[in-house]
């Protein structure tokens, strides 16, 4: 899932091609990460429902986090606290309609419909014109992996969802932009994290219960590790090693990563039309980051 991650700026301050190639495989750590981890939620969301494994994963993501950074509370202001928890609801809210999406419909259908809520941030950010055939190709892209060959794949809710999580992504990278300003290091994430967690409690307390077992724990903190604390220090790191440019259009294969993720952990096979519209997708989000690489816009993913 491309639930609960950015790209902050920065530029190569590796070295040659060992940075490059360091930074290319840390990419694509993380994407894997957020992906077969997404794949990997299927189990805890079948036992314990979609709510409650979001709820537990982001409780013990924000404790893990709070515990390395260890966020002075004391210290911030009125607009630092707003910050911290516009976004914490939005990641919740992102989450909550990511995994209730995957519950209803194949992993790679809503992750394509999931990346078009960023890629219209992008598109709208270098304004209208040529750049439009872009949203335009992802829509049919989608389209085509909605289709099976036999019928329509999914639930029209499970489509609703990811369409949700979509809002959510699209609304968390404006404002990571402006709480990763705010903060020092990891400090806005891991507030943002708490309130997360707060604002995911009254949706997946009531299950709570079930899931306070070995097994149960094992499995959401294995989770909770999958994302988002690896993939985000995996991407801080690899943004140290490589262009931004070349980040972008890495991290625009991540519609795929899903699709395979989905076919290899759940058995979710596609047809070559859907794998068509797989490409489409990621061809959509790779020639809008090239366009704004192109306008010297940034891209945060």
């Amino acid at each position: 899932m491309a639930d609960q991650r950015t790209a902050t700026g920065g530029g190569l301050s590796g070295s040659g091609n060992a940075g490059l190639l360091t930074g290319v495989l840390l990419c694509f750590g993380s994407m894997s990460s957020i992906q077969f981890g997404s794949a990997f939620s299927a189990a805890a969301i079948d036992a314990y429902g979609p709510s409650t494994t979001t709820f537990l994963r982001l409780v013990m993501a924000a404790a893990i986090l709070a515990l390395i950074v260890r966020p002075p509370m004391r210290s911030y202001s009125r607009d630092q606290w707003k910050g911290a928890m516009l976004l914490g609801a939005t990641m919740a809210a992102m989450t909550l309609c990511f995994f209730a999406a995957i519950h209803r419909i194949p992993l790679g259908l809503a992750v394509a419909i999931e990346f078009l809520g960023p890629l219209a941030v992008a598109t709208w950010s270098l304004g209208a014109g040529w750049r439009l055939i872009w949203p335009g190709a992802a829509f049919i892209g989608v389209v085509l992996l909605s289709h099976d060959g036999a019928g329509w794949v999914g639930d029209p809710m499970g489509m609703l969802f990811a369409c949700g999580a979509g809002i959510g992504w699209g609304t968390y990278i404006i404002l990571m932009k402006k709480t990763g300003a705010a903060f020092r290091g990891l400090e806005g994430l891991s507030m943002s994290l708490v309130f997360a967690a707060i604002v995911a409690a009254p949706f997946g307390l009531p299950r709570a219960a079930e899931a306070l077992n070995p097994e149960g724990l094992g499995m959401i903190l294995g989770l909770a590790v999958l994302v988002p604390l690896l993939p985000y220090a995996l991407e801080m790191t690899a943004l140290r090693r490589m262009p931004m440019s070349a980040f972008g259009i890495l991290m625009s294969l991540e519609p795929a990563l899903g699709a395979l993720a989905g076919f290899l952990v759940l058995s979710q096979p596609m047809t070559p039309l859907q794998m068509l519209g797989t490409a489409l997708v990621v061809a959509a989000s790779a020639g809008v980051t090239s366009s704004a690489n192109g306008e010297g816009e940034g891209k945060t993913a």
